[in-house]
């Protein structure tokens, strides 16, 4: 036996921080438990370091024999003993799952669970995530929305600065925009004006009437022929899913370049019509 305790002494275990090991749970203590990785000492974890969640129960978060990956986040002390966490794997790999997710363009599920005045936080794949309250459908009453799942898509995932953030707005927009199609007639409402065109919301999806696309005479001056608030027709002409954008048109219904400048009341007033005869069919309203 002295010789076996003079072999296991001269054997260099290397565990270093960083480093995944295989361990197998040996104690419960009220603080953590110890971990057999097959050193000389028994590898401790704390109990904050076992889940990414508060841990009622150590025996049913870590039963007695049962193995797990385990990540050194501290390295050997003057005994031999080394620092383990459950927890940072986890948060690896909810991570990785996130980015996953995005990548794949696909939503989550959100469970809200506090409010501040810029939005909502909530979990989601173990990882707090946040909603700001200009990408939320419900605005105003944001107490209502505690408790609740919300499906939304990232929009920012930032794992060094532990910041991840979500749009449940996008994803409704980009059901809408799903539901269009090119050379669709939309009734909308000015609610923007720029010196390049101008922003029409048609019910929830907002789409850019571009100067150029106004009317087929020479027209450079968006800003001060539109107002806010102003109803208009317009007429679906690009679809961008990948951008969730969508391009507008009013030229089409123009039975010559110019009119809309001429008669804006008439054209919008005739405009089923005027997409029918010019598209050779019934337009989709």
């Amino acid at each position: 036996m002295d010789d076996f305790a003079k072999a296991l002494d001269q054997y260099d275990y290397q565990f270093e921080k960083g480093q995944i090991v295989r361990g197998r749970v040996d104690q419960h203590t009220s603080d953590g438990a110890y971990i057999d990785i097959g050193g000389k000492s028994s590898a401790f974890i704390p109990l904050r370091e076992i889940s990414l969640e508060n841990v009622i129960s150590i025996a049913e978060a870590l039963p007695i024999g049962a193995e797990f990956d385990f990540l050194i986040t501290r390295g050997q002390d003057a005994e031999g003993q080394v620092t383990l966490s459950l927890r940072q794997l986890l948060l690896q790999k909810a991570w990785e799952n996130v980015r996953e997710i995005s990548e794949s363009g696909k939503s989550v599920q959100l469970r809200v669970t506090g409010v501040n005045k810029g939005g909502v936080t909530g979990e989601v794949e173990g990882l707090k995530g946040f909603i700001p309250r200009s990408h939320l459908i419900e605005k105003n009453d944001l107490d209502s929305l505690i408790g609740q799942l919300l499906t939304a898509t990232f929009i920012q995932i930032d794992q060094e600065n532990n910041k991840l953030v979500l749009s449940q707005r996008e994803i409704a927009r980009a059901n809408a925009i799903s539901q269009l199609a090119v050379g669709k007639l939309l009734s909308g409402t000015v609610v923007k004006l720029q010196p390049y065109g101008v922003f029409v919301d048609c019910g929830g999806v907002t789409g850019l009437l571009h100067a150029k696309q106004v009317t087929g005479a020479s027209f450079n001056s968006p800003m001060t022929f539109f107002k806010v608030g102003q109803a208009i027709q317009v007429v679906v002409a690009e679809i961008d899913e990948y951008k969730n954008r969508i391009s507008l048109s009013t030229k089409i219904l123009e039975a010559h370049p110019g009119e809309i400048l001429e008669n804006f009341a008439e054209v919008m007033e005739t405009a089923a019509e005027r997409l029918k005869q010019a598209q050779g069919k019934t337009p989709e309203t």
